[in-house]
C-alpha cells in the first residue's frame, strides 16, 4: 500500500485528507500537536481498514519530524509527504505595524523552516519510491496583498519558493504547491473571528482537486484547489 505523512492532520484540511486517502487504501503517518484529537482523527481513518500511525508533536521538533518520517519507514516507505500544518504569527491577524515579531518568527518557523526540515528528512524514503511526491499547502495570500495577512502571507510565499526550487534539485519527484481557496476551518476562525465563514466550503470539498493531482501527476508546480476542481467538471 502507499503510504503518506500528513502534518496538521486533526482537523480541518489534512484530517479531511488523511480520511480520503485512507478510503483509497493509503497508509497514514498523521502528525498534530493535540493528541486526543489526532486520536479521534486517526480513528476515523483507521475505520477503512488502512494502518494509520498517530504521532503527537511539534513540527519544528527535529526529534518529532524524524519520529515521523521513521514511522513512515516501518510501513513500508514513504509516496506523498503534505506539508500541511500551519501557523497564522498572531491571532487574530493583525496589521504588519502590530505584528509581533517573535509571531511572524514561530509562523515562520511552522510554515517553512519545518516544512523544509521535514522535506530533508524523508527525502531519502521519497527518492526510493517510484512517483514520490511532496505537497506544501499554500495559500492565496502568499500571492496577493490582504490587510493583516502580511506575516502568514509572506511564510506561505517563502513555502511557495522553497517548493518550486525542490522541483528543480529533484527532479524524479512531484513537487506541488497547492494553494486551496477559502475554506471553513478553525485556522481561518481563529485568523478572523468576526468574518462570517458560513458561506465558505467545508474542507472535505477541496480534496478532491488533491486527489486529481496524485490520480493525473501534471508537473510540479503552483496550483490553486479552485481551479483543478472547475477543470475537472
Amino acid at each position: 500500500m502507499p503510504v503518506a505523512i500528513i502534518t496538521g492532520a486533526s482537523k480541518g484540511l489534512g484530517r479531511a485528507l488523511a480520511v480520503a486517502l485512507a478510503r483509497r487504501g493509503w497508509d497514514l503517518v498523521l502528525d498534530a500537536r493535540s493528541g486526543a484529537v489526532l486520536r479521534e482523527a486517526a480513528d476515523e481513518a483507521g475505520k477503512n481498514g488502512t494502518r494509520v500511525e498517530a504521532l503527537a508533536g511539534d513540527v519544528t521538533d527535529a526529534a518529532h519530524r524524524a519520529e515521523l518520517v521513521a514511522a513512515a519507514r516501518g510501513l513500508g516507505g514513504l509516496d506523498l509527504l503534505v506539508n500541511n500544518a500551519s501557523a497564522l504569527g498572531a491571532e487574530p491577524l493583525v496589521r504588519l505595524e502590530a505584528l509581533p515579531v517573535e509571531g511572524l518568527r514561530r509562523a515562520l518557523e511552522v510554515n517553512v523552516v519545518a516544512a523544509l526540515g521535514l522535506v530533508q528528512e524523508a527525502l531519502p524514503l521519497l527518492r526510493e519510491t517510484t512517483g514520490g511526491a511532496v505537497v506544501s499547502v499554500s495559500s492565496d495570500a502568499s500571492a496577493e496583498a490582504y490587510e493583516t495577512w502580511g506575516g502568514y502571507g509572506a511564510s506561505k510565499a517563502a513555502l511557495d519558493q522553497l517548493s518550486a526550487v525542490l522541483a528543480v534539485e529533484e527532479p524524479g519527484l512531484r513537487v506541488w504547491a497547492v494553494d486551496p481557496g477559502d475554506m471553513r476551518t478553525d485556522l481561518y476562525r481563529a485568523a478572523a473571528p468576526l468574518d462570517d465563514d458560513s458561506v465558505r466550503p467545508l474542507p472535505e470539498t477541496v480534496v478532491p482537486a488533491f486527489l486529481r493531482l496524485l490520480d493525473e501527476r501534471p508537473d510540479s508546480g503552483r496550483y490553486a484547489a479552485p481551479s483543478l476542481l472547475l477543470e475537472a467538471r
